[in-house]
């Protein structure tokens, strides 16, 4: 039994060694930007643990043996799911391993921007004392505070701040009323963009959600409104960003993910006070990322012993080798 690990970001990978060695299975380390690399590196292979890599057709074409996809992260849009269905291979997940750490920097965040509490730091330093720097500062319990998805993170996120803001409204197309906490109200995506004073974006990245956050609907926010994303980059459309907060229509930006990481040096919003960057770190706390990669790492061992991973999000039919 052999897995391929595609690529990965992480100093230490003895997590992940010494949970395929227990189990059996040779771990096969690469680090794969492009499909070919995929192919060149996995003969021999039977199930892949993906960081950033991109999977889809030439993969499972040219590598038949390969019956699951294991994707460290809740998001599994570098994965073709489409193209693995087709060939009947298992797509998997970790879906809830960093909940309370995305909703609460994501919260972080925002205060930040609300409360303007980079930009005291970086005038200070600058030699400016003085409360008005940064101009002038809303009371956050006046204002409300929309959510655009409102999955596991979306919703802690709607439960930790209730109490910060006079309202709480959220647009999710894929939840019944019923799923819908009774202090979020329930709005259109346009709506959304139009009553709130600040948003937070928790959706994942599909075909009908990238981009979606365009010129034309963050041109619907109020003037001097706040929006935050701690979900998938591509999700917003960073040009249409851009061109929107140097038109003076925002009063500050949250980003932890970008659609090109990291932040090209001469991007434009790394200039301007108003935005503020973390390194896709919304995720991160010392525990979140142990569980992170154990539970990417076991849907690949109970696939191999079960023929069925612990967190599938796409069903398969290529089975595991016998041992």
């Amino acid at each position: 039994m052999k897995v391929l690990f595609t690529d990965f970001d992480m100093f230490d990978i003895s997590l992940e060694r010494e949970i395929f060695r227990e189990a059996g299975i040779e771990l096969v380390e690469g680090q794969c930007r492009s499909e070919e690399d995929v192919i060149r590196m996995s003969e021999g292979c039977s199930a892949l643990l993906i960081q950033y890599a991109p999977i889809g057709d030439k993969v499972f074409q040219a590598r038949p043996g390969i019956g699951l996809c294991s994707r460290i992260g809740a998001g599994y849009d570098t994965i073709n799911v489409a193209d693995a269905a087709r060939h009947g291979v298992w797509v998997a997940n970790s879906p809830d391993y960093g909940v309370g750490e995305v909703a609460t920097h994501a919260l972080g965040m925002l205060l930040s921007l609300i409360r303007g509490i980079a930009r005291y730091d970086h005038d200070i330093h600058q030699g400016r004392w003085h409360y008005t720097t940064v101009g002038r500062i809303p009371r956050a319990s006046n204002l409300t505070v929309g959510i655009l998805g409102l999955g596991r993170i979306g919703k802690r996120f709607a439960h930790v701040s209730r109490n910060l803001f006079k309202r709480v409204i959220a647009h999710d197309p894929y939840l019944i009323d019923g799923d819908f906490p009774a202090y979020v109200e329930r709005v259109s995506r346009e709506e959304l963009f139009r009553q709130a004073d600040a948003i937070s974006i928790h959706c994942l990245l599909t075909d009908e959600t990238r981009g979606m956050v365009n010129g034309a609907l963050l041109r619907l926010m109020k003037q001097d409104s706040y929006i935050v994303n701690t979900a998938r980059g591509a999700v917003v459309d960073i040009g249409d960003l851009t061109d929107v907060v140097q038109e003076n229509h925002l009063a500050g930006v949250g980003l932890d993910v970008l659609p090109v990481e990291p932040v090209p040096p001469d991007h434009p919003l790394l200039a301007d006070p108003r935005v503020l960057f973390s390194p896709h770190s919304a995720f991160y706390s010392v525990e979140s990322e142990v569980e992170l990669r154990r539970k990417a790492a076991m849907n690949i061992v109970s696939w191999m012993r079960t023929g069925r991973p612990d967190y599938p999000v796409c069903v398969g039919t290529r089975n595991p080798p016998k041992a």
